[in-house]
């Protein structure tokens, strides 16, 4: 009896110490080769295709957005004397976010009259959602329209359907990046951070401010991040004597479309249109499109009044 339980013993440690054995091999397998154990980290999203698909390069945005531009540099646009530069409000864009294999799509494309029905038509039939079609100034020569769109599928094929449509425009190919010659910007953006409260950068020989909503926006299920489309966008263009004129859209729910009317008229602020760009988002947005021409710091006055009226991110110091 004793005899026998010494074998049972002398077999448990065996097992025990194959066991062991197996474990040590396994872990020294892994540092060799952690990879053999894991599943590897997902990849980055690679938008090379869609490079491919649009005809031109992207740039990622925050958010995980994926950006393309197509700024309407053909066009020599005029209101009230201001040549209208592409980066003030010409600038076409249509921005992504990826939703597992598929993505959702944005956008904001810039159109002469003209170009409307054979863009829009080959845009429905491409599979490509329009959701909004409007002026953003008023009294520009030529007239320009906009045409908000949405889409959420392969990537590759959005691609491809705003590129087709756009090839029905004038819209420029892609310039290959540049360095810019740094000359002397005619406005003191300083002094206009100060006085709207918050900064900007200078883009296309405009400066330009970027302000998101204190909450979050939703769309089709996925949050809409502000480079979506969805931030207050306020632009200064140089014209003499240190003033600038601006335009942009302050991005409104229902309450607050009227307090802030108030204060850009209270400012000498035209309101130049007011209007919806999405169908299905949450909270319901209201874009107001405004202009003027006057003395920069005393037009940031005006609009930070009407950023003062609404849900917006504090500013970081």
């Amino acid at each position: 009896m004793l005899g026998h339980r010494s074998r049972m013993d002398s077999l448990i440690r065996s097992a025990v110490l194959i066991a062991l054995g197996v474990a040590l091999g396994s872990s020294a397998a892994w540092a060799q080769n952690p990879s053999a154990e894991q599943k590897p980290a997902a990849a980055p999203a690679d938008w090379k295709a869609v490079d491919q698909a649009m005809g031109r390069e992207g740039k990622m945005q925050p958010g995980d957005v994926y950006k393309y531009s197509f700024p309407r540099g053909d066009l020599q646009v005029k209101l009230a004397g201001v040549a209208i530069k592409p980066a003030l409000a010409l600038g076409g864009w249509v921005a992504f976010r990826r939703m597992g294999g598929d993505a959702m799509a944005m956008g904001d494309l810039v159109l002469l009259e003209e170009e409307v029905t054979p863009v829009l038509t080959k845009l429905q039939e491409m599979g490509v959602t329009l959701t909004a079609l409007h002026n953003h100034v008023l009294r520009e020569s030529p007239p320009v329209m906009y045409l908000h769109i949405e889409a959420r599928g392969v990537p590759t094929k959005i691609a491809q359907a705003v590129h087709a449509a756009l090839a029905l425009t004038r819209t420029p190919p892609a310039k290959p990046d540049a360095a810019q010659p740094m000359e002397p910007f005619p406005l003191d953006t300083a002094k206009i951070a100060t006085a709207l409260g918050r900064g900007g950068k200078v883009n296309g020989g405009v400066y330009q401010v970027s302000v998101p909503r204190g909450e979050p926006v939703r769309a089709e299920g996925m949050e809409v991040p502000p480079s979506m489309g969805v931030a207050t966008a306020i632009n200064f263009q140089p014209t003499s004597a240190g003033k600038a004129a601006i335009t942009g859209d302050f991005v409104l729910i229902a309450r607050e479309v009227n307090p802030v009317i108030q204060a850009l008229r209270g400012a000498r602020i035209e309101i130049t249109a007011l209007h919806s760009h999405m169908l299905t988002e949450e909270p319901r947005l209201f874009f107001m499109h405004f202009w003027a021409n006057d003395d920069a710091v005393a037009l940031a006055r005006g609009l930070r009044s009407a950023l003062d009226r609404m849900n917006v991110k504090k500013a970081t110091s």
